[in-house]
């Protein structure tokens, strides 16, 4: 009954000062926010990389440029084009394939409705390697690439985002980025794979997006599989000596492109790790402390607006213990209040974040406990110096309190 009582007196002096407890709360909603976002968007880059691993098979190697980037975007051309891809698979002896890719973010519009999909533009062997199925339809084949047709297969999600079905598509005319194509064929639904989500995806022939939609011969990666029998210290050989070639880049110059096998992906994963197990704590620990200093100075100045209140409580038998547990209460209950409300900003800007900027992000339970776990802490640290300095007043001096 005691707690409940100092429950029930705590939610009454939060509603009676609502505007400024939504004021008080703000700092700890920004903290747990943080704490929840760059949780999510840790475990989503590690879980990224291990999906490309398992993604990326023991035969397969991933070709990047080295263009830099901000924000995702691009400060400079691609290192990479379609050059490239026709001296890998003319002059490399180890590899069987070479899969050319170009991504692009674009607004894909059918009817009334609209979403935002992510454009691949590749070759016909883009599924094979990838092993995907097609569930409705057809993949587009190399003669409606090398006619440059604006055929499309869409990934098995993009029609519940239009709100209609596959089979309501096939043959249909859809405006992608503006330009017009008909829809062939729908991908079964597959797992995610690196940084994005395959049945967010809609494939187009290579040439196509780079002539009626990018207006660029320049590639954002190739994948390429390495020939049955075949080394991957061979094929890594062969691939950087004629990309070094077709660059022009003179011996003791750096790369300008980057190749990627299982052995350097794990190297990035550790990377990663590493480097979200240094910010995270500083970041999440500077954002809450902040939020903590915030709410031990309104309570101190709680404490000082209810002087005389206190001192009314001490004269009719409320013992010092009493007076600390109701000003502690208060000041953990505005935290873990305030932790709740970080923890759904922080979901939501995850969310957000995999949206527009189409990275994956995992809002875990984990990072949900320790975003609450952490408000209440914080409540109960930065609110025992209130609590201990109401606790202390004299009755006498405060009952004469104006």
């Amino acid at each position: 009954m005691f707690f409940l009582d100092v429950l029930r007196q705590a939610l009454e002096s939060i509603g009676a000062n609502l505007f400024r407890a939504l004021l008080t709360m703000l700092g700890m909603i920004i903290g747990v926010a943080a704490v929840v976002t760059m949780v999510s968007l840790g475990t989503g880059a590690q879980r990224a990389v291990e999906e490309q691993m398992e993604a990326l098979g023991a035969d397969i190697l991933a070709v990047t440029n080295s263009q830099r980037r901000f924000w995702g975007v691009s400060l400079e051309n691609s290192s990479l084009g379609v050059d490239d891809a026709s001296a890998l698979r003319r002059d490399a002896r180890h590899l069987e394939r070479v899969v050319p890719r170009i991504t692009q973010r674009l607004q894909f519009e059918f009817g009334n409705s609209n979403t935002r999909v992510e454009m691949i533009g590749s070759t016909a062997e883009y599924p094979v390697l990838h092993r995907y199925e097609i569930a409705a339809g057809r993949m587009f084949v190399p003669q409606e690439e090398e006619a440059r047709l604006r055929v499309a297969v869409l990934g098995s999600e993009v029609p519940g985002k239009l709100e209609t079905t596959a089979s309501a598509l096939l043959g249909q005319s859809v405006l992608l980025g503006g330009v017009p194509f008909t829809v062939i064929g729908v991908l079964e639904e597959t797992g995610s794979v690196g940084m994005q989500n395959p049945n967010d995806d809609v494939l187009v022939p290579l040439s196509t997006a780079q002539y009626r939609v990018t207006g660029s011969d320049r590639l954002e990666s190739m994948d390429v599989q390495i020939r049955s029998g075949s080394a991957v210290e061979q094929a890594l050989v062969d691939v950087e000596r004629i990309l070094r070639r077709e660059h022009r880049i003179r011996p003791g110059e750096d790369n300008d492109f980057g190749i990627l096998d299982r052995k350097q992906f794990l190297e990035v994963r550790e990377e990663t790790t590493r480097i979200f197990a240094l910010l995270l704590p500083a970041i999440a620990g500077v954002s809450l402390v902040v939020g903590g200093i915030g709410i031990m100075n309104i309570m101190l100045v709680t404490v000082a607006e209810r002087t005389r209140e206190i001192g009314v409580r001490r004269a009719i038998g409320a013992t010092r213990g009493a007076i600390m547990s109701q000003i502690l209460v208060e000041s953990s209950l505005l935290c873990l209040l305030g932790g709740l409300l970080g923890v759904a900003a922080g979901w939501g800007a995850s969310k957000l974040l995999a949206e527009f900027f189409n990275w994956q992000t995992v809002v875990a339970a984990e990072s949900i406990g320790v975003g609450l776990g952490c408000s209440l802490l914080i409540g109960i640290v930065f609110g025992l110096w209130p609590a201990r300095r109401a606790s202390t007043l004299d009755p006498i001096e405060a009952l004469r309190h104006e």
